[in-house]
């Protein structure tokens, strides 16, 4: 488990994370129907964080779809809201999303692209 010190909290994750603006959709997997998108704000092997309008709920569960520059199609996972809150400008909210349910071969291409991209930042 990586645990990292941002603005005197201690974060607990088992994967790296890296800030990323990638195009993401999602929707609820019990009540929509039509998929909203968003970018995210970060991007690991175990989760993302992005940016929403309406507020949803903890523990709910998502469909996602992630575009990586690197792949031709795009990245799908179930995950469930590990966390939110309420930003300070306007109505929008940000949320951590934790991966219950996505193939190997899309965690690989994921872990691939944070590899990458963290070995180039240094």
């Amino acid at each position: 488990m990586m645990e990292t010190r941002t603005d005197n909290v201690t974060e607990r994750r088992r994967f790296q994370r890296i800030d990323s603006n990638l195009p993401v959709r999602y929707k609820n997997i019990k009540t929509a129907t039509v998929p909203m998108g968003s970018l995210t704000k970060d991007i690991g092997e175990g989760g993302i964080r992005f940016k929403t309008n309406e507020f949803i709920s903890l523990a709910c569960r998502l469909v996602v779809e992630i575009t990586l520059p690197t792949v031709q199609r795009p990245i799908k996972a179930i995950s469930k809201v590990a966390w939110i809150r309420k930003l300070s400008s306007g109505e929008q909210y940000e949320l951590g999303n934790q991966f219950l349910e996505i193939s190997k071969e899309d965690r690989n291409l994921i872990t691939d692209y944070v590899s990458r991209l963290n070995g180039a930042a240094l």
